[in-house]
C-alpha cells in the first residue's frame, strides 16, 4: 500500500501507531522511505567527481528497504560509507545519492560491481536479480549482503555456490529475524535443552495486489519473497546434526503461496509449522506469533514486542521498548565482513536454507510431500 496516497486521517493514525511501535527516529525514516519511492526530479542531481573518497560500499536496488533500512543503518553506525547506488529507476538511486551524500548514482549495475573502490555490495533489487548480481560481484572479488531470497531457482543456487568457491569475497544473507534481540535469546534458551522441539508460527502478511512484481513468473512468488524468513528461522532452531532427513508436508487450498500452512518434520522428530495468512491490509505491518517448546522451556513471542519464557517454575517476561526485527544488527554484521574481516556464510548454509524454501515452494505447488537431505558437495558437481 502506498501510504502517501491515503487521506490525512489515515496518515496521522499510521504515524502515531508507528511512533509507538518504532520510536521517532525509525518512524521518521520510514515516512521518508515512502516518499522516496515516488520521488521524481525535475532535473537529476550532478554526480560528484572526487576519486579520493574513503567510501567503499555499493547498493544495488534502491527501493524502500535500501532507503529506510540499509542506507539508514549504515549512516547511523558508520557515517558516510556508501559510495554508489544503482537502480533501474534512476530517480530512486538519485534520491539515495542526495539524501545520504553518496559519490555517485547510476542505472548501470556494472558501474557498482566493477568499481575498484567498492569492496562490499548490498543487494536489494527484485528477487530474480539477487543471485545474478551477487555472482557478478563475487566474480569481481566483492563481498556481498544478499537480501532474501538469495536465489529463486536451483540453477541460480548452483551458480552462486560455484562463484563463492572461486571468489575472495564473502557472503551474508539478509535473514534479519535471527539477529533480533528475541532471536538471540531464543537461540540461547534452546541450546540449554535436550530433545526434540515443537515450533508453531502464525504469520499475517501484507496484502499484495495480484499484478505485483512478486507474482511475476521468474520472481518466485511469496514463498520465496516472504515465507523464506520463517523457513530459515525454523532451520536455524534445529541443531545441525538433528535436521535431516527433513520432511516437508504442505497444506493449501486454491493458492500455493497465500493462506497456506506448511509442516516440517526434522530428523530428530522436531516439528515446525508455519501458517501464513494474507487476506487484507495489516495496519501495523507483518504480524507474527511464535510458540515453542523444548525440554523444560516454553516460549511465547508476540511481534518482537514481548516474549515470555517459562522454565519449570521460573517465568521471565522480556519486553522491547520498540519492535526489533533484527534489521540493524543484520546490516552491521554484513558491514563487518570487510570492516573486521569477519567470516561470511558457509556454502553448506547457503545451500541448505535455499534448498528448504525452494522445496517448500515445490511441495505447495504440487501438493505433495517432499523429503530433503543435507548438502553434499557431490550434489552439484
Amino acid at each position: 500500500m502506498d501510504y502517501t496516497r491515503e487521506n490525512f486521517s489515515f496518515k496521522f493514525k499510521k504515524t502515531l501507531r508507528y511512533l509507538k511501535l518504532y520510536g521517532p527516529n525509525r518512524t521518521f525514516v520510514k515516512i521518508k522511505g515512502q516518499y522516496h519511492m515516488n520521488k521524481s526530479f525535475d532535473k537529476l542531481p550532478q554526480n560528484k567527481t572526487n576519486k579520493n573518497t574513503k567510501k567503499h560500499v555499493g547498493i544495488l536496488g534502491c527501493g524502500n528497504y535500501s532507503y529506510s533500512v540499509i542506507s539508514h543503518y549504515l549512516k547511523k553506525n558508520y557515517g558516510k560509507t556508501i559510495r554508489g547506488a544503482m537502480d533501474i529507476e534512476i530517480n530512486r538511486s538519485a534520491s539515495i545519492f542526495k539524501d545520504f551524500n553518496l559519490d555517485y548514482y547510476t542505472a548501470n549495475s556494472n558501474e557498482i560491481i566493477e568499481d575498484p573502490q567498492i569492496d562490499l555490495i548490498y543487494i536489494a533489487s527484485n528477487h530474480y536479480t539477487h543471485a545474478e548480481y551477487a555472482i557478478d560481484a563475487l566474480n569481481n572479488d566483492k563481498s556481498v549482503h544478499i537480501e532474501k531470497p538469495h536465489v529463486v531457482n536451483e540453477s541460480q543456487l548452483e551458480r552462486l555456490i560455484h562463484a563463492m568457491k572461486k571468489s575472495k569475497g564473502k557472503v551474508r544473507v539478509g535473514f534479519n529475524r535471527p539477529a533480533s534481540r528475541f532471536g538471540k535469546l531464543i537461540e540461547n534458551y534452546l541450546r540449554k535443552e535436550d530433545g526434540s522441539t515443537m515450533i508453531n508460527w502464525f504469520v499475517a502478511g501484507h496484502e499484495i495486489n495480484p499484478d505485483h512484481w512478486y507474482f511475476h513468473d521468474k520472481e518466485g512468488g511469496r514463498i520465496l519473497g516472504n515465507l523464506c524468513h520463517w523457513t530459515d528461522f525454523c532451520y536455524r532452531m534445529i541443531s545441525e546434526e538433528n535436521r535431516y532427513p527433513l520432511r516437508i508436508i504442505p497444506s493449501r487450498s486454491e493458492k500455493a503461496d497465500c493462506d497456506i500452512s506448511i509442516t516440517y518434520v526434522f530428523g530428530d522428530g522436531s516439528i515446525a509449522t508455519i501458517t501464513f495468512s494474507a487476506k487484507g491490509h495489516t495496519f501495523e505491518g507483518v504480524r507474527e506469533k511464535l510458540n515453542l517448546h523444548k525440554g523444560n522451556t516454553l516460549i511465547s513471542m508476540d511481534d518482537y514486542e514481548t516474549m515470555r519464557v517459562d522454565v519449570v517454575d521460573k517465568k521471565k517476561v522480556y519486553k522491547n521498548i520498540f519492535r526489533d526485527h533484527g534489521h540493524e544488527l543484520s546490516i552491521k554484521e554484513s558491514y563487518e565482513l570487510v570492516s573486521k574481516n569477519n567470516e561470511g556464510e558457509s556454502i553448506k548454509y547457503i545451500y541448505e536454507t535455499a534448498d528448504l524454501f525452494l522445496k517448500t515452494k515445490d511441495a505447495l505447488e504440487t501438493q505433495k510431500e517432499i523429503t530433503i537431505k543435507p548438502y553434499e558437495e557431490s550434489q552439484l558437481y
